[in-house]
C-alpha cells in the first residue's frame, strides 16, 4: 500500500508540475498562505510578489527541503508583476488592506477594487490562460471585477475564475463539531451563496443535525458562521483580521484546483463562481459546490433541498448579492 501511495505522490509531482504565482505575498495571509504552497508536493515553481520586500519571503521560505524554487518579484522592479505571472498555471490574489475594527468587507471596496483591478489587468495580460483564485476582500464584488478585466481584455474564461469561500465551509465544520462535539475533520456542511455576513448561508438542514439542534443553537450557529471574521478581528484587538485561517482556505483550495488539473477524481470543493444557478435573477455570481478538473470547472451543483428558513435566507442573501455584484461590475466599467 506504502509502496502505491508513494509511486502516486511520485507520479503527480514528476509529470504535474506547476507554477504558481501569489500577489500580495509578504501580507497577513500572503506569508502563511506562501509557506502553505511551498509545502505543497504539486508546486514546483513558486512566484512571491508584493510592493516590497517579496524576495525576503520567497527567500526565507525557499530554504525549506521541498521540490520546488521560489523567487520573489517587487513593484519596485519594471517587469516585477510582468516576470511573476508570466506563464504561471495559478494566481492567488490576497492582495488589499486588511478588515479592522467596525469595517465591513464592503468599507474595504475603494481601496481593494482598485488594487484587483490593477492585478487582474496583469493576469490577462501575461498569464490568460491560469486559474485566478481571488481572496482579496470584499470577494462578492472583487469576483466580478476579475471577470470585466478579463472579458475586457477579450481572455475571459469563467472556468477558470473562483472567489474562495472555502473559509465559510471550515469555519462551519469546526463550528459546528464544538456544538455537537465530534471530530471536526468529519463534518461537512454545504455553505452556498456569497462571501460576506448575510450572503453567506451554511445548509443545516442537509445534514444529519438538521433536526436534532434546536432553533436557538442553530441561530446562534449560522450567525457565527456568517460572521466569523468579526469574531477573529475583536479578538485581535484592532491588530488584524483572519488571516491564518484564510491561508489555510486558500491553500486547501488552491489545492483542489491543482488536483482537478492534475486528473484527479471527484475533486469537489465550494466556490463563488460565474454560475447558471440564478441568473435568470440577475445573478451572475454564486457560491455552491463545483467539481474541479483538467480544464478548471467541471460541473457546477445545485443547491440540492432546502427547508423554509434556509429559503427565506436564500431571498435575503440574493438581494444583497446582487448590489455585490453590480457594484463590481460598475467599478471595472468606469476603469475602462
Amino acid at each position: 500500500m506504502l509502496s502505491r501511495i508513494a509511486r502516486r505522490t511520485f507520479t503527480s509531482t514528476a509529470f504535474n508540475p506547476y507554477k504558481v504565482t501569489v500577489l500580495g505575498a509578504c501580507g497577513g495571509i500572503g506569508q502563511p498562505l506562501s509557506l502553505l504552497m511551498k509545502l505543497n508536493e504539486k508546486v514546483t515553481d513558486l512566484r512571491l510578489y508584493d510592493i516590497k520586500n517579496a524576495k525576503g519571503v520567497a527567500t526565507d521560505i525557499s530554504h525549506i527541503p521541498t521540490n520546488s524554487t521560489v523567487n520573489g518579484f517587487s513593484a519596485e522592479e519594471s517587469d516585477g508583476l510582468t516576470n511573476a505571472l508570466k506563464n504561471t498555471d495559478l494566481v492567488l490574489i490576497p492582495a488589499g488592506v486588511p478588515r479592522k475594527p467596525g469595517m465591513t468587507r464592503d468599507d474595504l471596496f475603494n481601496i481593494n477594487a482598485g488594487i484587483v483591478y490593477d492585478l487582474a489587468t496583469a493576469a490577462a495580460k501575461n498569464t490568460p490562460n491560469a486559474a485566478i483564485l481571488v481572496i482579496s476582500n470584499p470577494v462578492n464584488s472583487t469576483v466580478p471585477i476579475v471577470a470585466e478585466v478579463f472579458k475586457k481584455n477579450g481572455v475571459y474564461n469563467s472556468k477558470k475564475l473562483f472567489g474562495v469561500t472555502t473559509l465559510d465551509s471550515i469555519r462551519a465544520s469546526r463550528f459546528i463539531s464544538e456544538i455537537v462535539k465530534t471530530d471536526p475533520t468529519k463534518e461537512k456542511i454545504n455553505v452556498i451563496g456569497g462571501h460576506s455576513g448575510i450572503t453567506i448561508i451554511p445548509l443545516l438542514s442537509q445534514t444529519k443535525y438538521g433536526n436534532s439542534l434546536t432553533k436557538e443553537q442553530k441561530d446562534a450557529l449560522i450567525h457565527r458562521i456568517q460572521f466569523g471574521g468579526d469574531e477573529v478581528v475583536k479578538a485581535k484587538n484592532g491588530g488584524g483580521s483572519a488571516t491564518l485561517s484564510m491561508a489555510q482556505a486558500g491553500a486547501k483550495f488552491a489545492n483542489a484546483v491543482l488536483s482537478g488539473f492534475a486528473g484527479e477524481k471527484n475533486v469537489i470543493q465550494p466556490s463563488y463562481v460565474d454560475s447558471p444557478l440564478f441568473k435568470n435573477e440577475g445573478i451572475e455570481f454564486f457560491a455552491s459546490p463545483v467539481t474541479l478538473g483538467p480544464d478548471g470547472i467541471q460541473e457546477i451543483h445545485p443547491i440540492g433541498e432546502i427547508n423554509a428558513e434556509e429559503s427565506e435566507l436564500l431571498k435575503e442573501c440574493k438581494e444583497t448579492l446582487k448590489k455585490n455584484i453590480d457594484k463590481g461590475i460598475k467599478f471595472a466599467d468606469s476603469k475602462h
